[in-house]
């Protein structure tokens, strides 16, 4: 396998639990990380290549600072789902990222999204998934495919979106990833293939990107084998 190039990694969302095996890998494989939160205190990792900063993830003046000098900018940022009114934290917060990245000279992201976020994606998945699942989140799903509309609109900055289907607490595995540049992974026959993955796996898949062109300005749907 060749060398992985070093890179420095400006990461929002570190202290959710997608965030905190990102940081432990992207560390492992010897990146260095910038880890900007709302609480440092929720951060219970301390590494000499990790910096934990202090910003308002919805100000891009307050991002701009600490993205200046990395060489992308990673989110696992989630918001939770609302019943009574939409789900805005995604399009907001990406729109503060986007320009703070333009000012600080930073061109790369790669964020992560949810399997059906299109809203007609869903029809081939279960039962329960279909009628129970989907509805539940669905403020969630609409404004992360709102958020996937924007980045596809922003020419100037390659960003990559990953959509994991079902995430469980686990480690990163080694098995193969399955990818597909759609709203989730179809089996041979058509119909969705896993429904959960590792948090860990998708930290392991986020961070294969790093060193790769394969998903540039695409949104790619993974599971694992």
């Amino acid at each position: 396998m060749a060398e992985t190039l070093r890179m420095k990694i400006a990461l929002l969302g570190a202290t959710g639990q997608t965030g905190q095996y990102l940081i432990n890998q992207a560390l492992q494989q010897g990146h260095t990380v910038t880890a900007i939160v709302r609480n440092p205190g929720k951060l219970g990792v301390h590494h000499d290549n990790l910096k934990v900063v202090e910003a308002d993830i919805f100000s891009a003046d307050s991002l701009k600072t600490h993205f200046t000098g990395q060489d992308v900018v990673m989110s696992c940022l989630g918001f939770p789902a609302s019943f009574f009114s939409g789900v805005t934290g995604y399009t907001l917060s990406m729109n503060s990222v986007i320009s703070a990245m333009r000012e600080a000279r930073v061109n790369r992201i790669i964020t992560m999204t949810s399997w059906y976020t299109e809203p007609n994606s869903g029809a081939q998945s279960s039962y329960l998934i279909r009628f129970l699942l989907i509805p539940m989140i669905r403020s969630v799903l609409a404004n992360m495919h709102e958020m996937e509309k924007f980045l596809e609109k922003t020419e100037d900055i390659n960003w990559t979106v990953v959509r994991p289907p079902g995430l469980k607490n686990l480690s990163a595995s080694a098995q193969e990833f399955l990818t597909h540049e759609g709203y989730f992974v179809p089996t041979s026959s058509g119909n969705p293939a896993g429904s959960a993955v590792g948090r860990g796996d998708v930290a392991r898949f986020m961070l294969s990107l790093l060193n790769s062109n394969a998903w540039i300005k695409k949104g790619v749907a993974i599971t694992t084998k």
